[in-house]
């Protein structure tokens, strides 16, 4: 077979309707940060039910924000799971902060029991991830931070640590928008929370993210909605859009901010992606889960990935399926072979003590079982909108094609 991938791993949604769309913002003139991105703050926080959303330029962007927003800062320490992008990790170390790292359970996300033990006095927020769009137990998380006795640790020391007294939970829900916890949309479980819209995410804007932001009383949400956007724009207390009013030209710099703010454009490709989100990527997205799902569980080789609950409802971004039994070398194999038969997947994630800059730093994968456990047996399958059923039985017939080869490898071990 040639080397041309006939099935790849996860292209974005490119249609005549984000054509359009996109080629208006441009005639319109406004091409920075503007109506539609405004707009787009809008509607995300009407689809999540939180007060107000700032939008970004990344989800990287959001948590660093938040992180600084809440006064972390050396000497602090924040809690991170150790199965997840480097994003969540890198945004705490440019902070200056050391992230304390535990393990997750068997359905990827955070385990929630080692968080309490991993707290200390030291600690002034904790990054839960919905791994591939399961969200994580955030009930539990947050009856942690609440805890009298967890209270009783925490030191505070700024004012806004102050006021809310107690752990931060700033959620990386990057992979989550659309999914759901006990009836209640991700974006509004916790404190704030940050999705990502870039270019391989269920809902795009090439690149990009938000805030969004349920922080409870007595914190004044219009307030530090205003915080975070003069955070985004260098400290500055006016954005372009203020500055267009007459006479308005006048502004201050109130800190030596940053310079990560979403643009018009990009704005205008998340404003169609939502429009049709809920009632359409949504429901292809399932419908490319149950596929896989209803031919792999049938299989003692597979184990497919838990993405509905009683409580939980995934937002279906990756579709995480683990091969019993394999070695990661093995599992590396495996990929190399699908691969040669022209269909994309990819793995999620090398966990974090794997990566040279967390190795350095004296972090150590032995000390995460679950999590390189996940990861050495994990294939992601392909999952995007114009995924056919076609292309889907491809996907699972090269998959089911390497039974002889799965069962040569465990029989070598």
């Amino acid at each position: 077979m040639n080397n041309i991938m006939l099935i790849p791993f996860s292209p974005p949604r490119i249609d005549d309707k984000i054509i359009a769309e996109v080629s208006e913002a441009l005639r319109s003139g406004w091409i920075t940060t503007g109506p539609r991105t405004k707009k787009f703050e809008q509607k995300i926080a009407q689809y999540v039910n939180v007060p107000r959303v700032v939008c970004l330029n990344s989800g990287s962007a959001g948590l660093e924000l938040a992180l600084r927003w809440y006064g972390v800062q050396e000497g602090d320490e924040v809690i991170v799971p150790a199965y997840t992008y480097c994003a969540t990790a890198n945004v705490v170390v440019h902070c200056g902060v050391k992230p304390v790292m535990v393990d997750v359970r068997e359905d990827f996300n955070i385990d929630v029991d080692q968080i309490k033990a991993a707290i200390t006095d030291k600690t002034k927020a904790i990054i839960p991830v919905d791994i591939a769009g399961y969200p994580c137990d955030y009930d539990e998380i947050n009856r942690i931070v609440n805890d009298p006795e967890m209270k009783s640790k925490f030191q505070a020391h700024t004012p806004e640590q102050k006021k809310l007294g107690r752990i931060l939970v700033l959620s990386d829900a990057a992979h989550s928008i659309g999914a759901e916890y006990k009836q209640k949309k991700t974006g509004s479980l916790c404190d704030l929370t940050v999705f990502s819209f870039h270019a391989v995410k269920n809902l795009t804007t090439a690149e990009g993210g938000a805030i969004c932001i349920a922080l409870p009383e007595p914190f004044d949400t219009d307030e530090i909605y205003s915080e975070l956007v003069t955070k985004s724009l260098h400290g500055q207390t006016k954005d372009a859009l203020a500055k267009t009013k007459p006479g308005n030209w006048r502004y201050d710099v109130v800190e030596p901010g940053y310079k990560c703010n979403m643009t018009d454009i990009l704005a205008s490709i998340g404003l169609v992606e939502l429009e049709r989100y809920e009632q359409d990527m949504l429901v292809k997205r399932k419908e490319i889960f149950d596929s896989y799902s209803s031919v792999f569980s049938q299989y003692d080789l597979f184990e497919v990935p838990e993405y509905e609950s009683e409580n939980k409802k995934s937002s279906y971004h990756v579709y995480p399926l683990r091969i019993k039994g394999i070695t990661e070398e093995q599992r590396d194999l495996l990929i190399q072979k699908i691969a040669e038969q022209g269909v994309g997947v990819n793995v999620h994630f090398i966990p974090l003590p794997m990566l040279t800059a967390y190795k350095s730093r004296g972090y150590r994968i032995e000390d995460f079982p679950v999590s390189y456990d996940l990861y050495s047996r994990e294939i992601s399958l392909p999952v995007y909108y114009d995924l056919t059923p076609e292309m889907i039985n491809i996907v699972i017939q090269t998959i089911l094609s390497l039974q002889g080869d799965i069962k040569d490898f465990l029989n070598k071990n």
